[in-house]
């Protein structure tokens, strides 16, 4: 809540979920709550969604283009919602109404907040005041969801069989135990609404088991004609098997795409959002190998 001596104000969307997409209308009410009569000097609501790129200073291959990764503005939509004026003491309500759509040659990309990458939309009203009193603004983000066109043909199973010798990056003097885990991703590419399924089995494993994970990652990939950088971030950890776990088993294998930090897999012109899953087994030594696939996320 926005504080401005003794007025605040409020925003509300009317739509519970607050989740939009394209042409839609964002509809809400602006509450302004005083406990005196009060003089402004206008009242104005705005929509706008924004992409934001930034890099961790330490990668010095951004230094180059950082400062050409400025924030983007995909969609902006304002409205006076009040000519100056005043507001008897009490609530008054003002509902508003904003389209949702892109700027010219701008693309609408879902609502994702990663590590190096932010895209988002908010309604903001602002009741601007006299000299002596500070303007009040309250901001309200809202999500948006962006289905793409998929060709389900190309869908199919991602099958693993993992042994020491189907590991890459391992040191010749590397001494692995003998081990054979095998098992299966459902799909390549996963409807983000739906869960992740499939299952995996310890056939044989001549060390002790101490914990199974299923890591799920985000590739971000930022750049400009000065060069692109990538860094692939963890988003969750899940167990799925806790402990030397029995051999031949069918151990399942479920996670959730968590909401926000997750998106459709996005290709454009001067960044990428990816994503990959990294299957961990930790052995009682806490020695460890891992398999990592890669996956693509798809809004229906």
């Amino acid at each position: 809540m926005a504080f401005g001596g003794n007025v605040t104000l409020d925003l509300k969307l009317l739509r519970p979920n607050k989740t939009y997409r394209k042409g839609d209308l964002v509809t809400g009410i602006i509450s302004v709550h005083s406990s005196s009569d009060t003089k402004h000097d206008g009242i104005a609501v705005a929509l706008e969604g924004t992409l934001a790129m930034q890099m961790d200073n330490k990668n010095l291959l951004l230094e180059t283009f950082y400062s050409s990764l400025k924030p983007t503005q995909l969609a902006f939509s304002s409205l006076e919602m009040a000519k100056p004026g005043r507001l008897a003491a009490g609530t008054t309500e003002i509902p508003f109404e904003l389209k949702l759509v892109q700027l010219v040659n701008k693309t609408l990309y879902e609502t994702y907040h990663g590590v190096y990458i932010t895209v988002q939309y908010t309604i903001k009203c602002e009741m601007k005041r006299s000299v002596l009193n500070r303007d009040i603004i309250k901001s309200l983000e809202f999500v948006v969801e962006v289905p793409q066109p998929y060709d389900d043909s190309e869908n199919k199973p991602l099958t693993f069989n993992i042994t020491p010798e189907s590991l890459q990056n391992i040191a010749e003097s590397t001494k692995l135990p003998r081990f054979c885990i095998k098992g299966q991703l459902d799909r390549s590419h996963f409807r983000i609404t739906e869960p992740m399924l499939g299952e995996l089995i310890v056939e044989n494993c001549e060390i002790g088991i101490k914990s199974i994970e299923l890591q799920l990652a985000r590739v971000e990939t930022c750049g400009s004609s000065e060069g692109f950088a990538k860094e692939a971030t963890e988003i969750q950890n899940i167990q799925i098997g806790d402990g030397d776990v029995c051999r031949n088993l069918s151990i399942p294998i479920h996670m959730v795409f968590p909401r926000l930090f997750t998106c459709p897999t996005t290709i454009a012109p001067n960044f990428k959002i990816e994503f990959e899953v990294n299957l961990v087994i930790i052995f009682q030594d806490d020695h460890l190998v891992m398999e990592t696939f890669e996956i693509k996320l798809i809004r229906p």
